[in-house]
């Protein structure tokens, strides 16, 4: 197949001048051509390529800035701000008269908080709520005001606080009672809505957790006898104040504004510290100057030891080391360290 293939173009072309001035040029040509544009192509995918991981690489970092400023915010709110309330059900006794049935001692309660851990946070004040709801009896519209007191004990059993307030129903007239009851009588039939007053009184306005005293346990007592409710609960909720009360109350704004200073601090040390290692040199620099110096040490203290002559010469070259504090290139330096070497060599062979 070979050989006649051969034979062909031997009888298509005898004397070559097809191939030498046609074929091969078109040959070589088409070869260029080809190696260029392949060269370009890999030249374009190289550049795609780190484009690409240089976009990669710099979504990473935004990324990896974003969330640490976010985190860093997170972790600042978790640890700044305290629990915005705890609430706990209270559960009253009393001691009921062997003659009626009416209570013959004023309703108490004890209340747990916590068995352990410190509940309150150190510095933060908290108003301290019991809220009873009453049922809008004639026994409850005729008792008047009565007290409600409340006692804060550590794991001690220690008292830390003690308060008493009064407290009474909302007054509204026959009249009022008796449209506001027709008006919502079908929801009152259907069991929506009870007739029932919700009463909260605040026995302590402004009170603070001890660091070395956590409060534990709390103690509640109606002073009344003739007292009816449904439920009593306690209510221990946070007031806060300056940076707490402005995070608690524009949440929103608080994390965009925190978040974005956070935001800005680090870009700046990022930017410093690329800029800083990026411009590095100088350190390579500074370790060349180092071993010159020292090889320059060693070779003036050898000069010594082989000859007290040069102990002299060693005085009065110190200005030679003047280099370190000058701007030159390391290039120069080493320049001249050769000069000196060679000289060194022609004094040796002179003695």
């Amino acid at each position: 197949m070979n050989i006649l293939l051969r034979l062909i173009v031997f009888s298509c072309d005898p004397f070559g001048l097809w191939r030498r001035f046609l074929i091969y040029p078109a040959r070589n040509m088409s070869h260029n051509i080809y190696d260029r544009l392949k060269t370009k192509a890999d030249q374009k995918v190289d550049s795609m390529r780190e484009l690409v991981l240089r976009i990669g690489l710099v979504a990473f970092v935004v990324a990896l800035i974003i969330w640490t400023a976010v985190f860093m915010y997170a972790s600042f709110y978790y640890a700044y701000m305290p629990a915005i309330s705890h609430t706990r059900p209270v559960h009253m006794q009393f001691k009921t008269c062997l003659d009626t049935s009416s209570p013959c001692t004023f309703p108490h309660a004890h209340v747990s908080l916590t068995k352990k851990q410190q509940l309150l946070m150190v510095g933060q004040s908290y108003r301290v709520i019991v809220q009873i709801e009453m049922p809008e009896s004639p026994q409850n519209l005729d008792l008047g005001m009565f007290m409600v007191c409340g006692e804060m004990r550590d794991i001690e059993s220690m008292l830390r606080g003690h308060s008493c307030r009064s407290a009474m129903m909302r007054y509204r007239s026959p009249l009022i009672r008796m449209i506001s009851t027709w008006a919502l009588s079908p929801l009152y039939v259907l069991g929506f809505r009870e007739e029932f007053q919700r009463v909260s009184v605040e026995i302590f306005s402004n009170y603070l957790e001890q660091k070395h005293h956590p409060i534990t346990d709390v103690y509640v007592e109606l002073q009344s006898q003739k007292i009816q409710f449904y439920t009593v609960s306690l209510h221990i909720v946070a007031d806060f104040t300056g940076l707490r009360y402005i995070m608690h109350n524009w949440p929103v704004m608080s994390a965009i504004v925190a978040i974005s200073t956070n935001l800005f601090f680090i870009l700046v040390i990022f930017l410093l510290s690329w800029y800083h290692w990026s411009n590095a040199t100088w350190i390579v620099n500074l370790q060349k100057k180092y071993e010159l110096f020292t090889q320059k040490v060693q070779d003036k203290a050898g000069r010594a030891l082989e000859s007290p002559k040069y102990s002299s010469e060693s005085l009065q070259d110190d200005d030679e080391l003047a280099f370190l504090n000058d701007d030159k290139d390391i290039d120069d330096i080493s320049a001249q360290q050769k000069m000196s070497a060679q000289q060194g060599t022609l004094r040796q062979r002179k003695l």
